[in-house]
C-alpha cells in the first residue's frame, strides 16, 4: 500500500472515530468514549506509519527528505500533529471531549490533503530554498505549535458549550461529559503556552534558516508577519489570563480569535506574494 492510499484509510479513520466521539457527547457514556480513543490511537498509528512510508520512498527515489517540503505533506502532518497533540491533552486529562472538535479537525485536514488540486502527492525534490538542515526542525515545530493552539481552540469552543448548562441550552447528559469550566480554562493556558514554545522556535529557527538562504532574518514576507501575529495573539491571551484574571467566554473568543490567524498564517498567506508559497 502506498503512503497516500493509507493515508486515505487514516482519514475514514478518523471520521468513524468523531462520530464515535459525538455519541459518547451526546450519550454521555464512557464505553463510547474509550471506543473513540482507541480508534483515534489505531489511525494515529497508521498515519504514522503512512509518514514512515513517504519518507522510505523518498530515500529510494534518491532524494531522502522528510515528508515536510510540500503543500500535501504538510496537511498531511498538520493532521498528524492534531492528533499527537489531542491524545496527549486527551491522556493527561482523562477527558473526551475535546476529541468532538479536534478530530474531525484532523479529518478535514486530511481530507483536504486527498481532494485539494494544489495539493501534489507525488515526491519531488527539494527546491533549492528548503535544500538545509533546517528544513526538519523548523516546519516541525510550527505545525506543533499550531496543533496546539488547535487544542486551544477546540477547548475554547467546550468552554462556550459548558457555559449554556443551566440556561436550558445544554443537556445535564451532555455537560457531564465536559470538564469544568475552570479545568477547561487551565487546560487552555497550558495548550496555548505550549503553542507559544512551539510557534516561538519555529519563528527563531525560520529567522536563523532565513539568514542563510536570503541573507536577512527577517524580512516581513506574509507568513513570517502573521506567524508573528498569531503568536502575539496567544501571548496576549496567556497575559490576560494570568495578570488579568480573564476567564470564561471572553477567553474562549480569543483563542478562536487566535485559531483564525493560524489558519490565515497556514493558508491565507499562499494567496499573497510571499516567499513561503510553496507551503
Amino acid at each position: 500500500m502506498t503512503d497516500t492510499k493509507l493515508a486515505g484509510l487514516v482519514t475514514f479513520i478518523y471520521l468513524g472515530a468523531f462520530f464515535f466521539y459525538l455519541a459518547a457527547l451526546l450519550r454521555g457514556t464512557r464505553p463510547w468514549a474509550t471506543a473513540a480513543a482507541w480508534l483515534a490511537r489505531g489511525g494515529f498509528l497508521l498515519h504514522s506509519a503512512s509518514l514512515l512510508l513517504r519518507w522510505r520512498l523518498s530515500f529510494a527515489l534518491g532524494f531522502g527528505h522528510p515528508p515536510l517540503s510540500n503543500f500535501y505533506e504538510s496537511l498531511v502532518f498538520f493532521s498528524w500533529s492534531i492528533v499527537f497533540v489531542h491524545l496527549i491533552v486527551e491522556t493527561r486529562s482523562k477527558t473526551s471531549s475535546l476529541g468532538v472538535f479536534l478530530i474531525p479537525l484532523a479529518f478535514l485536514v486530511l481530507a483536504y490533503a486527498g481532494i485539494s488540486p494544489t495539493a501534489d502527492g507525488r515526491i519531488q525534490p527539494l527546491i533549492p530554498a528548503l535544500q538545509s538542515d533546517w528544513l526538519t526542525i523548523h516546519v516541525l515545530t510550527c505545525f506543533l505549535g499550531y496543533a496546539f493552539f488547535s487544542a486551544s481552540f477546540a477547548l475554547g469552543l467546550l468552554i462556550l458549550m459548558k457555559g449554556q448548562e443551566g440556561s436550558g441550552g445544554l443537556k445535564k447528559s451532555l455537560a457531564a461529559m465536559i470538564p469544568a469550566p475552570r479545568a477547561l480554562e487551565e487546560l487552555l493556558f497550558q495548550t496555548a503556552f505550549m503553542g507559544l514554545v512551539f510557534l516561538g522556535l519555529g519563528i527563531l529557527t525560520g529567522a536563523v534558516w532565513a539568514h542563510y538562504a536570503w541573507g536577512s532574518y527577517w524580512s516581513w514576507d506574509p507568513k513570517e508577519t502573521w506567524s508573528l501575529i498569531t503568536w502575539l495573539i496567544f501571548a496576549l491571551l496567556l497575559h490576560l489570563r494570568r495578570l488579568r484574571g480573564w476567564e470564561g467566554r471572553r477567553l474562549a473568543w480569543l483563542a478562536v480569535l487566535g485559531f483564525a490567524a493560524v489558519l490565515f498564517t497556514y493558508l491565507g498567506v499562499n494567496y499573497l506574494p510571499s516567499l513561503h508559497s510553496y507551503l
